[in-house]
């Protein structure tokens, strides 16, 4: 909750210092764009400042709960208590009471540390000592050098003085005391603001992961030829599925018959995630090269018809028939209208089927590859290497993010008249 409070106020701050003060003005009107075309994504364009401020945001704030070395230490939130801390815990029996002190050592999870020799002191409740590392909680069996103890008929029944019963805390400098079902204490560190590094790593060690994968390689791999297998398979699986989907879509849109012969199937399809198509696949094509190309032929398939059928059912009659009127045969009027018209179409559903296959490489994958990024991603969360995970889930996002933004420049390139009537 809080890291989204934050990311909202960081939001709302940038727009009103952006749009208000920088650029010395608010709200354009509608008006004001070079279309009156709502929706078309020629009429809105990306504000380059906004970009810049919602990807720097993103990584002020993994440095923030992270504890970045990259940030100023006043930037940190607030992380898990480190170093020293007592608390009294108090024994009573049919002999009467009697205090202790246990003395927890709290320190890095990678640092192994033992726990600091105390002296017992005086009566049946003798003192003790543990060392829990940052984020972990340990079960403190005070009776174990106690000389009256649970057999005995000894309980624990308050912490610094508060009185505790079994499933209750008590609240300590440091951390947490909380009494087991059992009557053992168990103390729980405070863990702070931050992310603890199994789950979210800071940002440099990312980083230096990266560069040493990028030069060591990664199971035999070096990280340029995971990456590549990853994009062959996208690249082959996309283009095939374009070659068979353009094409069944136009034969969608031009025909009834096909409409109605292909319609329920594709339908049908569209609906299925790729992923649930897996066993199928390994069942009819193994779990080698061909499987996982059919899997992402199978991603790309249902969304190129869609997009193409759309295309040529949204040309404007208007347009067709002021060919006809000009003489213009079945074949010129596809060629120099219904294909340019279902172009825009095209390359939009061109781009959501690339971010699909991309989506779905990563799980196809996972099944007994030997190269890839997913294969790179899966080895490394069964070793808990969260700095690999992310670093592969960084590089897919900015591939794929290149990607789309070489289509979209295909696209204006291609098809200049998106847009424009």
């Amino acid at each position: 909750m809080i890291p989204l409070l934050m990311y909202v106020a960081i939001f709302v701050a940038a727009f009103f210092i952006v749009t208000k003060v920088v650029q010395g003005a608010g709200l354009k009107d509608y008006t004001s764009l070079k279309t009156v075309t709502f929706g078309d994504e020629s009429a809105v364009r990306p504000n380059r400042a906004a970009g810049i401020i919602s990807i720097l945001t993103i990584f002020l704030m993994w440095g923030i709960f992270t504890g970045s070395s990259l940030l100023p230490g006043f930037l940190h939130a607030p992380g898990p208590y480190e170093g020293t801390t007592t608390f009294t815990y108090t024994a009573q029996g049919d002999q009467g009471s009697d205090d202790a002190t246990v003395t927890v050592v709290v320190h890095p999870r990678e640092q192994d540390t033992d726990a600091p020799e105390v002296d017992p002191g005086e009566g049946f409740a003798k003192n003790d000592s543990a060392a829990i590392a940052q984020w972990r909680s340990g079960l403190i069996t005070v009776d174990r050098n106690d000389e009256l103890g649970r057999d005995d008929g000894v309980q624990v029944v308050a912490i610094n003085g508060e009185s505790i019963a079994p499933g209750q805390s008590v609240a300590v400098e440091g951390g947490t005391v909380t009494l087991s079902d059992r009557g053992t204490p168990n103390f729980q560190p405070n863990r702070g603001w931050q992310m603890e590094p199994l789950y979210l790593p800071a940002p440099e060690e990312v980083w230096t992961r990266t560069l040493s994968i990028a030069g060591e390689g990664f199971r035999n791999f070096t990280l340029v030829e995971h990456l590549g297998y990853s994009l062959f398979r996208v690249v082959v699986g996309f283009m095939l599925g374009a070659l068979v989907g353009i094409p069944l879509g136009y034969a969608m849109g031009l025909s009834n018959w096909f409409r109605g012969w292909f319609d329920p199937i594709v339908e049908f399809m569209r609906p299925v995630p790729p992923l649930a198509l897996i066993p199928l696949v390994i069942i009819w094509a193994g779990i080698g090269e061909a499987g996982k190309i059919i899997l992402l032929f199978l991603a790309a398939l249902w969304i190129m018809a869609i997009a193409a059928r759309s295309g040529v059912s949204g040309v404007n009659i208007s347009k067709v028939h002021a060919a006809y009127s000009l003489g213009a045969s079945k074949w010129q009027i596809m060629r120099y209208v219904i294909v340019p018209n279902s172009l825009p179409e095209i390359f939009t559903g061109a781009r959501v089927a690339m971010g699909v296959c991309w989506g779905t490489v990563v799980a196809a994958e996972l099944v007994a590859a030997e190269q890839g990024a997913g294969m790179m991603i899966m080895t490394a969360s069964k070793f808990q290497n969260t700095d690999i995970v992310i670093m592969g889930i960084i590089l897919i996002g900015v591939i794929g993010f290149g990607i789309d933004m070489l289509m979209r420049w295909a696209e204006r390139l291609l098809v200049p008249w998106k847009g424009k009537g």
